[in-house]
């Protein structure tokens, strides 16, 4: 059941996305940032941990659960470090997931030739 519920899940958040991309004037690049601080605004309420629990994967990989880690990071560092862990809580907790980004993203742009569009 777990494997439904993260599919139903991460579906509903794409399928959500996809309306407000179709549906409203706003740009893939401000809906991806209504995601994230949506999942911040989650994890601030204390509710993210909850529905995680819940989907699953179908929480945690979408950009709302990025959202999640930057919010987690920087509860934690600010607990830890006080004011300056506003600053720095998110960076470290985000970090591995842009490296990864960033890593893979050059792999395989070694591998495959892009091409401008005409």
């Amino acid at each position: 059941m777990d494997y439904v519920n993260a599919f139903w899940v991460g579906g509903l958040i794409c399928a959500l996305a996809q309306i407000l991309m179709e549906k409203t004037k706003m740009m893939p690049g401000r809906i991806m940032v209504l995601l994230v601080c949506l999942g911040a605004v989650i994890s601030a309420v204390g509710l993210y941990e909850p529905f995680q629990e819940f989907a699953g994967a179908g929480a945690s990989v979408p950009l709302m659960g990025y959202g999640n880690i930057l919010m987690k990071g920087v509860k934690e560092a600010v607990d830890k470090d006080g004011f300056i862990g506003l600053f720095k809580g998110g960076f470290t907790n985000g970090a591995v997931g842009c490296s990864a980004a960033l890593v893979f993203g050059y792999l395989v742009s070694l591998i495959f030739r892009s091409k401008m569009k005409k």
